[in-house]
């Protein structure tokens, strides 16, 4: 018997690597489905939401290099659309399969019937649908290079009917390409490189995600020129270990510490950093940015000089150019200046607030004691990504994965659940806000089904924490911002695994100890308290007296125990501000 397209596509995808597809089955995807059943070399995993399979495989793209997810016609590839957002937002390759309503209904307001090509074009960097079977394995093997090639989101629009059709063999290559060429700026842009570093006298490094493979050239670059460095949050877990000279992070989640050295430079070299918040940037002085993608130079700083080259690269042919620098000085003021930084978050630790009113940095600090060194930690946009961002430190081992570039909340179980089926090696720890949580928690039934042993930690602060923030820095009394939640621990039961309750700052570290050792998954209720605020590095005037302006108006309101709480809380963070 000949095999049909939907086996055809199996196939082509066990030839790519593809362990696992993450889908709710039904309809238009029910032969894709028998086929992956009748070949066994590849693991359907039965998600409860299409959001949920889109952030765990881009999960699992994001550390083992391509991953695919599946949705079926009109609703269930839908969901798909803010987690590719996401992947594709991060640069991470990843196929999706958006199977559709049969051709000979296309056009006639069929049940069901979605557009993909106008869906998911601005999620994507290939998108073609397939409607014939001589199309099919061009299509898919064009689609999965393009994920691999561009590091982005490729989508297969696959009609049920199609799926069943007769394969065709095509003489188009079956083989993927994972290149991995040498970037690096040409001669001349090199020499001028060097001797803008050689005729500066106070320089900073701040590096992103494009330089995560490039940690041992830019600790010698460092070395060599007396630079403090500084990274993004996604650049965190690879720059930040085994390097004298690092000065923590910028930007909204970040400290005092690089947001000053980048602002007191002579220059600035950005590497790999597409960093987004243009408004902690520096604009008196000499920025040199360099990217593999050119379309990103200088859309964030107004640059001396935007290069086009691999971090490693780049740093490699450069080192030979650069002249070894003898005075520090600088470097020792900012470092001394990151060691009191660091000495004022411990404050935080020291003060593990009271029952129900736990310290979320407290929290964050045990998690980091505990947690192996080779890590998966995944974090949900909000208060979480900042207890993360400046608490769970890179080992060299570790990873961090989050929704860094499309800040959707509710990421990090979804995230947590295709980091442990990618790597079960691994001990994956999901840092997860109330909120975040909330919206996609029936994906917790998956957790069970596959007993997946993830443990979640939910810094459960009855309150959508940064969205709180937003509203009091602009003199805006929070409004509709708290929740009252179910009862996290008991769900995390009723779904079938362990659901433990934290009230107290002393029943935290035993806790969090026990989930660790526990083999299976576990989820931690924290109460955590809900007005510990992170102030950003570079606080305004206006953001103090938007402050103040809102805790005016709750006092005029009548909420003048919240306006105690606040201040009491976060007295700590003036001081670090300033």
């Amino acid at each position: 018997m000949s095999k049909i397209v939907a086996e055809q596509l199996v196939e082509m995808l066990v030839e790519a690597g593809v362990k696992r597809v993450y889908a709710v089955t039904g309809d238009s995807l029910n032969y894709f489905n028998d086929a992956i059943r009748r070949d066994g070399r590849i693991k359907w995993i039965h998600v409860r939401h299409e959001e949920v399979g889109a952030y765990a495989a881009a999960a699992e793209a994001e550390l083992d290099g391509f991953a695919v997810c599946a949705g079926s016609c009109g609703p269930g590839h839908v969901h798909l659309i803010n987690g590719l957002y996401d992947a594709h937002r991060s640069h991470i390759p990843l196929l999706a399969i958006a199977s559709t309503i049969n051709t000979s209904e296309m056009g006639m307001d069929y049940f069901q019937e979605t557009n993909t090509i106008k869906l998911f074009d601005d999620c994507s960097c290939y998108n073609q649908m397939i409607m014939t079977a001589e199309q099919a394995p061009r299509i898919i093997q064009t689609a999965i290079q393009h994920a691999l090639g561009k590091k982005g989101v490729a989508v297969i629009g696959l009609p049920g009917d199609v799926s069943e059709l007769e394969a065709v063999q095509s003489n188009i290559s079956t083989q993927y390409f994972y290149c991995n060429p040498v970037i690096r700026p040409s001669d001349s842009e090199l020499q001028l490189l060097a001797k803008t570093i050689n005729e500066s006298f106070k320089i900073t490094l701040f590096c992103g995600i494009g330089a995560e493979k490039a940690h041992d050239q830019v600790v010698e670059l460092s070395k060599h020129i007396k630079a403090p460095v500084g990274y993004s949050f996604r650049g965190k877990m690879s720059i930040q270990p085994d390097n004298p000279n690092e000065i923590g992070m910028t930007g909204l989640l970040g400290q005092p510490s690089a947001y000053h050295s980048m602002h007191e430079s002579d220059l600035v070299l950005l590497l790999g950093t597409d960093f987004p918040y243009d408004k902690f940037m520096p604009v008196d002085n000499k920025i040199i940015q360099i990217d593999t993608s050119s379309e990103r130079l200088g859309r964030r700083a107004n640059l001396y000089m935007g290069l086009c080259g691999d971090v490693s690269d780049t740093i490699e042919a450069l080192l030979p150019l650069v002249e070894t620098k003898t005075d520090d000085s600088f470097l020792q003021a900012q470092l001394k200046l990151y060691s009191t930084v660091k000495e004022n978050m411990n404050t935080y630790i020291a003060d593990n607030g009271g029952e129900d009113n736990i310290q979320p940095e407290y929290v964050a600090h045990i998690i980091d004691k505990l947690a192996d060194q080779n890590a998966i930690f995944t974090v949900d946009t909000g208060m979480t990504c900042v207890w993360g961002a400046r608490f769970i430190k890179g080992t060299g081992a570790r990873k961090m994965l989050g929704s860094f570039n499309h800040g959707s909340m509710a990421n990090a179980m979804p995230m947590a659940i295709g980091a442990a089926l990618a790597h079960p090696e691994k001990q994956v720890i999901a840092m997860c806000g109330d909120g975040g949580l909330s919206m996609l928690m029936g994906d917790l039934a998956t957790v069970n089904q596959y007993k997946i042993p993830i443990k979640i930690i939910v810094f459960n602060n009855r309150a959508l924490g940064m969205v709180k923030l937003e509203m009091e820095v602009i003199g805006l009394p929070d409004n509709e911002t708290d929740m009252i939640n179910p009862d996290f621990g008991m769900i995390a039961q009723a779904m079938g695994f362990q659901g433990v309750n934290v009230h107290r700052p002393e029943e935290v570290e035993g806790a969090i100890k026990d989930a660790f050792l526990h083999d299976g998954p576990v989820l931690l209720n924290i109460f955590t308290n809900p007005n510990s605020l992170a102030m950003p590095p570079k606080v305004e005037w206006k953001q103090v007296l938007g402050m103040a302006k809102s805790m005016t108006r709750l006092m005029l309101g009548g909420k003048m125990e919240e306006v105690l709480d606040t201040i009491k809380s976060n007295y700590k963070h003036l001081k670090e501000g300033l």
